[in-house]
Protein backbone atom coordinates (compact mmCIF):
# COMPACT_ATOMS: atom_id res chain seq x y z
CA UNK A 1 0.00 0.00 0.00
CA UNK A 2 1.37 3.43 -0.92
CA UNK A 3 2.21 5.58 2.08
CA UNK A 4 3.88 8.68 0.62
CA UNK A 5 3.12 11.75 -1.44
CA UNK A 6 4.76 15.12 -1.75
CA UNK A 7 3.98 18.04 0.54
CA UNK A 8 6.03 21.09 1.35
CA UNK A 9 8.17 20.27 4.40
CA UNK A 10 6.89 23.19 6.50
CA UNK A 11 3.28 22.24 5.84
CA UNK A 12 4.03 18.62 6.61
CA UNK A 13 5.50 19.50 10.00
CA UNK A 14 2.56 21.79 10.81
CA UNK A 15 -0.08 19.21 9.94
CA UNK A 16 1.69 16.40 11.76
CA UNK A 17 2.16 18.56 14.85
CA UNK A 18 -1.50 19.52 14.88
CA UNK A 19 -2.71 15.95 14.69
CA UNK A 20 -0.25 14.66 17.25
CA UNK A 21 -1.25 17.44 19.64
CA UNK A 22 -4.94 16.73 19.11
CA UNK A 23 -4.88 12.99 19.76
CA UNK A 24 -7.06 12.38 22.77
CA UNK A 25 -8.16 16.07 22.70
CA UNK A 26 -8.87 17.17 19.43
CA UNK A 27 -21.96 17.74 -6.34
CA UNK A 28 -24.62 15.10 -6.64
CA UNK A 29 -25.31 11.61 -5.39
CA UNK A 30 -23.00 9.85 -7.84
CA UNK A 31 -19.49 8.64 -7.20
CA UNK A 32 -17.08 11.55 -7.44
CA UNK A 33 -13.33 11.73 -7.92
CA UNK A 34 -10.52 14.24 -8.11
CA UNK A 35 -7.42 13.53 -10.16
CA UNK A 36 -3.94 13.94 -8.75
CA UNK A 37 -2.02 16.54 -10.72
CA UNK A 38 1.30 16.79 -8.85
CA UNK A 39 4.56 15.19 -9.80
CA UNK A 40 5.03 12.90 -6.80
CA UNK A 41 3.67 9.47 -5.94
CA UNK A 42 -0.10 9.64 -5.55
CA UNK A 43 -1.98 8.93 -2.35
CA UNK A 44 -5.62 7.90 -2.71
CA UNK A 45 -8.10 8.94 -0.02
CA UNK A 46 -11.61 7.49 -0.29
CA UNK A 47 -14.77 8.49 1.56
CA UNK A 48 -17.92 6.48 2.25
CA UNK A 49 -20.75 8.94 2.80
CA UNK A 50 -23.74 8.47 5.04
CA UNK A 51 -27.25 8.86 3.64
CA UNK A 52 -28.24 12.30 2.35
CA UNK A 53 -25.66 12.67 -0.39
CA UNK A 54 -22.54 14.76 -0.80
CA UNK A 55 -24.60 17.97 -0.92
CA UNK A 56 -26.65 17.36 2.23
CA UNK A 57 -25.86 20.88 3.58
CA UNK A 58 -24.45 19.16 6.66
CA UNK A 59 -21.92 16.49 7.73
CA UNK A 60 -21.43 14.71 4.39
CA UNK A 61 -20.83 17.96 2.54
CA UNK A 62 -18.48 19.36 5.18
CA UNK A 63 -16.51 16.12 5.43
CA UNK A 64 -16.06 15.96 1.66
CA UNK A 65 -14.91 19.59 1.71
CA UNK A 66 -12.07 18.40 3.95
CA UNK A 67 -10.98 16.03 1.18
CA UNK A 68 -11.11 18.76 -1.47
CA UNK A 69 -9.11 21.15 0.72
CA UNK A 70 -6.49 18.46 1.32
CA UNK A 71 -6.16 17.92 -2.42
CA UNK A 72 -5.84 21.66 -3.00
CA UNK A 73 -2.93 21.76 -0.56
CA UNK A 74 -1.31 18.61 -1.90
CA UNK A 75 -2.16 17.87 -5.57
CA UNK A 76 -0.60 14.39 -5.28
CA UNK A 77 -3.64 13.33 -3.24
CA UNK A 78 -6.38 11.62 -5.24
CA UNK A 79 -9.85 11.79 -3.70
CA UNK A 80 -13.02 9.81 -4.27
CA UNK A 81 -16.38 9.32 -2.57
CA UNK A 82 -19.22 6.82 -2.65
CA UNK A 83 -22.73 7.70 -1.42
CA UNK A 84 -24.78 5.33 0.74
CA UNK A 85 -28.48 5.11 -0.09
CA UNK A 86 -29.17 3.32 3.18
CA UNK A 87 -27.35 1.54 6.00
CA UNK A 88 -27.17 -1.76 4.12
CA UNK A 89 -24.58 -0.18 1.81
CA UNK A 90 -22.03 0.78 4.47
CA UNK A 91 -20.18 -2.53 4.58
CA UNK A 92 -20.10 -3.19 0.82
CA UNK A 93 -19.01 0.40 0.15
CA UNK A 94 -16.19 0.17 2.69
CA UNK A 95 -15.08 -3.23 1.40
CA UNK A 96 -15.17 -2.04 -2.20
CA UNK A 97 -12.67 0.68 -1.37
CA UNK A 98 -10.43 -1.87 0.38
CA UNK A 99 -10.49 -3.97 -2.79
CA UNK A 100 -9.79 -0.89 -4.91
CA UNK A 101 -6.61 -0.24 -2.95
CA UNK A 102 -7.35 3.13 -1.36
CA UNK A 103 -4.55 4.30 0.91
CA UNK A 104 -7.01 5.46 3.54
CA UNK A 105 -10.79 5.14 3.83
CA UNK A 106 -12.90 7.59 5.80
CA UNK A 107 -16.42 6.70 6.93
CA UNK A 108 -18.84 9.54 7.66
CA UNK A 109 -21.13 9.19 10.65
CA UNK A 110 -21.62 7.16 13.78
CA UNK A 111 -24.22 4.92 12.13
CA UNK A 112 -21.34 3.28 10.31
CA UNK A 113 -19.53 2.26 13.51
CA UNK A 114 -20.38 -1.46 13.52
CA UNK A 115 -19.70 -1.80 9.79
CA UNK A 116 -16.39 0.04 10.14
CA UNK A 117 -15.35 -2.18 13.04
CA UNK A 118 -16.16 -5.33 11.06
CA UNK A 119 -14.37 -4.27 7.87
CA UNK A 120 -11.37 -2.88 9.80
CA UNK A 121 -10.99 -6.13 11.75
CA UNK A 122 -11.05 -8.12 8.52
CA UNK A 123 -8.43 -5.82 6.94
CA UNK A 124 -5.89 -5.00 9.69
CA UNK A 125 -3.34 -3.58 7.24
CA UNK A 126 -5.82 -1.08 5.78
CA UNK A 127 -5.93 2.48 7.14
CA UNK A 128 -9.35 3.84 8.14
CA UNK A 129 -10.78 6.90 9.86
CA UNK A 130 -14.30 7.38 11.13
CA UNK A 131 -16.18 10.60 11.81
CA UNK A 132 -18.38 10.78 14.92
CA UNK A 133 -17.22 7.45 16.26
CA UNK A 134 -14.13 5.46 17.14
CA UNK A 135 -14.00 1.69 17.10
CA UNK A 136 -10.82 1.62 19.16
CA UNK A 137 -9.12 -0.53 16.54
CA UNK A 138 -5.46 0.17 15.86
CA UNK A 139 -6.16 0.84 12.17
CA UNK A 140 -9.13 3.21 12.70
CA UNK A 141 -8.50 6.86 13.56
CA UNK A 142 -11.47 8.33 15.43
CA UNK A 143 -12.57 11.88 14.59
CA UNK A 144 -15.05 12.98 17.25
CA UNK A 145 -16.48 16.19 18.64
CA UNK A 146 -17.63 17.14 22.12
CA UNK A 147 -20.52 19.13 20.69
CA UNK A 148 -22.27 19.23 24.04
CA UNK A 149 -20.03 22.25 24.75
CA UNK A 150 -21.01 24.26 21.68
CA UNK A 151 -24.66 23.20 21.91
CA UNK A 152 -24.68 24.49 25.50
CA UNK A 153 -23.80 27.89 24.08
CA UNK A 154 -26.54 27.47 21.47
CA UNK A 155 -29.08 26.77 24.20
CA UNK A 156 -27.93 29.76 26.22
CA UNK A 157 -28.25 31.92 23.10
CA UNK A 158 -31.75 30.62 22.37
CA UNK A 159 -32.86 31.27 25.95
CA UNK A 160 -31.49 34.80 25.74
CA UNK A 161 -33.20 35.52 22.40
CA UNK A 162 -36.62 33.90 22.74
CA UNK A 163 -39.60 36.22 22.95
CA UNK A 164 -42.14 33.51 23.73
CA UNK A 165 -40.21 31.75 26.48
CA UNK A 166 -40.42 28.47 24.55
CA UNK A 167 -37.69 26.93 22.37
CA UNK A 168 -37.27 23.48 20.87
CA UNK A 169 -34.89 20.93 19.44
CA UNK A 170 -35.43 17.71 17.51
CA UNK A 171 -33.20 15.12 15.91
CA UNK A 172 -32.91 12.92 12.87
CA UNK A 173 -32.23 9.67 14.71
CA UNK A 174 -31.76 8.89 18.42
CA UNK A 175 -28.02 8.24 18.21
CA UNK A 176 -25.22 9.80 20.31
CA UNK A 177 -23.89 12.22 17.61
CA UNK A 178 -27.43 13.69 17.52
CA UNK A 179 -28.52 13.51 21.14
CA UNK A 180 -25.30 15.16 22.30
CA UNK A 181 -26.46 18.35 20.54
CA UNK A 182 -29.96 18.12 22.01
CA UNK A 183 -28.71 17.48 25.54
CA UNK A 184 -26.21 20.33 25.41
CA UNK A 185 -28.85 22.69 24.02
CA UNK A 186 -31.36 21.89 26.77
CA UNK A 187 -28.71 22.22 29.46
CA UNK A 188 -27.61 25.57 28.06
CA UNK A 189 -31.21 26.76 28.42
CA UNK A 190 -31.31 25.43 31.98
CA UNK A 191 -28.08 27.27 32.80
CA UNK A 192 -29.52 30.53 31.45
CA UNK A 193 -32.61 30.01 33.61
CA UNK A 194 -30.43 29.46 36.66
CA UNK A 195 -28.15 32.41 36.01
CA UNK A 196 -30.74 34.92 34.79
CA UNK A 197 -33.85 33.90 36.67
CA UNK A 198 -35.75 33.08 33.47
CA UNK A 199 -38.16 30.20 32.91
CA UNK A 200 -37.57 29.21 29.29
CA UNK A 201 -39.07 25.83 28.36
CA UNK A 202 -37.52 23.34 25.94
CA UNK A 203 -39.65 21.20 23.64
CA UNK A 204 -38.29 17.99 22.11
CA UNK A 205 -35.72 17.02 24.72
CA UNK A 206 -35.72 16.56 28.48
CA UNK A 207 -32.25 15.98 30.00
CA UNK A 208 -33.92 14.08 32.83
CA UNK A 209 -35.33 11.57 30.33
CA UNK A 210 -32.50 10.81 27.91
CA UNK A 211 -34.42 7.89 26.41
CA UNK A 212 -37.13 10.24 25.15
CA UNK A 213 -36.98 13.11 22.69
CA UNK A 214 -38.50 14.06 19.35
CA UNK A 215 -37.03 12.55 16.17
CA UNK A 216 -37.87 12.50 12.48
CA UNK A 217 -36.36 8.98 12.23
CA UNK A 218 -34.57 10.16 9.11
CA UNK A 219 -31.72 12.41 8.02
CA UNK A 220 -33.39 13.08 4.66
CA UNK A 221 -37.14 13.47 5.24
CA UNK A 222 -37.67 17.22 4.94
CA UNK A 223 -41.46 16.87 5.14
CA UNK A 224 -41.13 15.23 8.57
CA UNK A 225 -38.73 17.96 9.64
CA UNK A 226 -41.16 20.67 8.62
CA UNK A 227 -44.04 18.93 10.39
CA UNK A 228 -42.13 18.60 13.69
CA UNK A 229 -40.99 22.23 13.55
CA UNK A 230 -44.49 23.49 12.82
CA UNK A 231 -45.82 21.43 15.74
CA UNK A 232 -43.27 23.04 18.04
CA UNK A 233 -44.24 26.49 16.72
CA UNK A 234 -47.90 25.73 17.39
CA UNK A 235 -46.88 24.93 20.98
CA UNK A 236 -45.26 28.34 21.36
CA UNK A 237 -41.64 27.80 20.27
CA UNK A 238 -40.11 30.73 18.44
CA UNK A 239 -36.58 29.26 18.15
CA UNK A 240 -35.88 25.66 17.07
CA UNK A 241 -32.63 23.74 16.61
CA UNK A 242 -32.95 20.75 14.24
CA UNK A 243 -30.16 18.16 14.43
CA UNK A 244 -31.01 16.17 11.34
CA UNK A 245 -28.82 16.83 8.34
CA UNK A 246 -30.86 17.32 5.18
CA UNK A 247 -34.12 16.69 7.06
CA UNK A 248 -33.37 19.87 8.97
CA UNK A 249 -34.05 21.85 5.81
CA UNK A 250 -37.71 21.16 6.55
CA UNK A 251 -37.31 23.44 9.57
CA UNK A 252 -36.09 26.13 7.17
CA UNK A 253 -39.25 25.73 5.12
CA UNK A 254 -41.33 25.99 8.31
CA UNK A 255 -39.54 29.19 9.34
CA UNK A 256 -40.04 30.65 5.90
CA UNK A 257 -43.75 29.87 6.00
CA UNK A 258 -44.01 31.41 9.48
CA UNK A 259 -43.09 34.79 8.05
CA UNK A 260 -40.67 35.92 10.74
CA UNK A 261 -42.29 34.50 13.88
CA UNK A 262 -39.97 31.48 13.96
CA UNK A 263 -36.17 31.39 13.85
CA UNK A 264 -33.60 28.62 13.92
CA UNK A 265 -30.21 27.50 15.13
CA UNK A 266 -28.45 25.24 12.59
CA UNK A 267 -25.89 22.55 13.41
CA UNK A 268 -22.65 21.03 12.11
CA UNK A 269 -21.88 23.92 9.75
CA UNK A 270 -22.61 27.64 9.54
CA UNK A 271 -26.12 27.51 8.09
CA UNK A 272 -25.59 30.79 6.27
CA UNK A 273 -22.90 29.04 4.23
CA UNK A 274 -24.36 25.54 3.84
CA UNK A 275 -28.08 26.37 3.73
CA UNK A 276 -27.93 29.98 2.56
CA UNK A 277 -31.52 30.01 1.30
CA UNK A 278 -32.63 30.13 4.93
CA UNK A 279 -29.86 32.38 6.31
CA UNK A 280 -32.32 35.05 7.38
CA UNK A 281 -33.78 32.60 9.93
CA UNK A 282 -30.49 31.36 11.44
CA UNK A 283 -29.63 33.22 14.65
CA UNK A 284 -26.40 31.19 14.69
CA UNK A 285 -25.16 27.63 14.21
CA UNK A 286 -23.62 25.07 16.56
CA UNK A 287 -20.63 23.91 14.54
CA UNK A 288 -18.01 21.22 14.49
CA UNK A 289 -14.90 21.65 12.39
CA UNK A 290 -15.51 18.66 10.14
CA UNK A 291 -13.73 20.18 7.17
CA UNK A 292 -10.59 21.16 9.05
CA UNK A 293 -10.15 17.94 10.99
CA UNK A 294 -10.75 15.74 7.93
CA UNK A 295 -8.36 17.85 5.87
CA UNK A 296 -5.64 17.64 8.50
CA UNK A 297 -6.06 13.88 8.83
CA UNK A 298 -5.72 13.30 5.09
CA UNK A 299 -2.69 15.60 4.77
CA UNK A 300 -0.95 13.83 7.65
CA UNK A 301 -1.86 10.39 6.34
CA UNK A 302 -0.43 11.27 2.93
CA UNK A 303 2.93 11.98 4.55
CA UNK A 304 3.46 8.49 5.88
CA UNK A 305 1.81 6.31 8.48
CA UNK A 306 -1.70 7.67 9.12
CA UNK A 307 -2.39 9.08 12.61
CA UNK A 308 -3.81 6.67 15.18
CA UNK A 309 -5.94 7.14 18.26
CA UNK A 310 -8.75 9.65 18.54
CA UNK A 311 -9.13 13.36 17.90
CA UNK A 312 -11.80 15.12 20.00
CA UNK A 313 -12.91 18.57 18.89
CA UNK A 314 -13.67 20.93 21.78
CA UNK A 315 -14.23 24.64 22.37
CA UNK A 316 -10.64 24.87 23.56
CA UNK A 317 -9.11 23.52 20.34
CA UNK A 318 -11.76 25.14 18.09
CA UNK A 319 -13.05 21.76 17.03
CA UNK A 320 -16.57 22.90 17.97
CA UNK A 321 -18.04 26.37 18.34
CA UNK A 322 -20.79 28.87 17.75
CA UNK A 323 -20.91 30.41 14.27
CA UNK A 324 -21.26 34.17 13.66
CA UNK A 325 -24.71 35.69 14.16
CA UNK A 326 -24.68 36.84 10.53
CA UNK A 327 -27.94 38.67 9.78
CA UNK A 328 -28.89 38.59 13.47
CA UNK A 329 -25.72 40.32 14.65
CA UNK A 330 -27.44 43.64 15.33
CA UNK A 331 -30.34 41.89 17.08
CA UNK A 332 -28.25 39.94 19.59
CA UNK A 333 -27.77 42.27 22.58
CA UNK A 334 -24.19 43.18 23.46
CA UNK A 335 -24.84 41.96 27.00
CA UNK A 336 -25.80 38.51 25.69
CA UNK A 337 -22.73 38.41 23.45
CA UNK A 338 -20.56 39.17 26.48
CA UNK A 339 -22.29 36.48 28.52
CA UNK A 340 -21.73 33.92 25.76
CA UNK A 341 -18.02 34.77 25.72
CA UNK A 342 -17.89 34.35 29.50
CA UNK A 343 -19.75 31.02 29.40
CA UNK A 344 -17.45 29.78 26.65
CA UNK A 345 -14.39 30.69 28.70
CA UNK A 346 -15.95 29.08 31.75
CA UNK A 347 -16.42 25.81 29.87
CA UNK A 348 -12.81 25.93 28.67
CA UNK A 349 -11.33 26.68 32.09
CA UNK A 350 -13.66 24.33 33.94
CA UNK A 351 -15.55 26.91 36.00
CA UNK A 352 -18.71 26.05 34.05
CA UNK A 353 -19.32 22.32 34.01
CA UNK A 354 -21.73 20.39 31.78
CA UNK A 355 -22.97 17.16 33.26
CA UNK A 356 -23.98 15.14 30.20
CA UNK A 357 -23.90 11.40 29.65
CA UNK A 358 -23.30 12.11 25.98
CA UNK A 359 -20.09 14.11 26.45
CA UNK A 360 -17.14 12.88 24.38
CA UNK A 361 -13.72 12.72 25.99
CA UNK A 362 -10.35 11.69 24.65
Amino acid sequence: MRKFSRLAPAAAVGVAALLLASCGERPDDTQGAGEATGGGESFKACMVLDTGGVDDRSFNQSSWAGFTEAQQQNPDIEIDYTPSADDTQYTPNLQAYVTEGCDTIVGVGGLMADDMAEVAAANPEQSFAEIDSSSGADNVYGIQYNTVEAAFLGGYLAAGMTQSGVVGTWGGLPIPPVTIFMDGFAKGVQYHNEQKGTDVRVLGWDPANASGGTFANSFTDQAAGRSITETFAAQGADIVMPVAGQAGLGAGAAAQAAGGSLNLIWVDTDGCESAADYCQYFISSVTKNLTGSVRDYVLAAAEGEPPTGTYVGTLENDGVGLAPFNQFDAQVPDELKTELDEVRQGIVDGSVTIDSEFAVTG
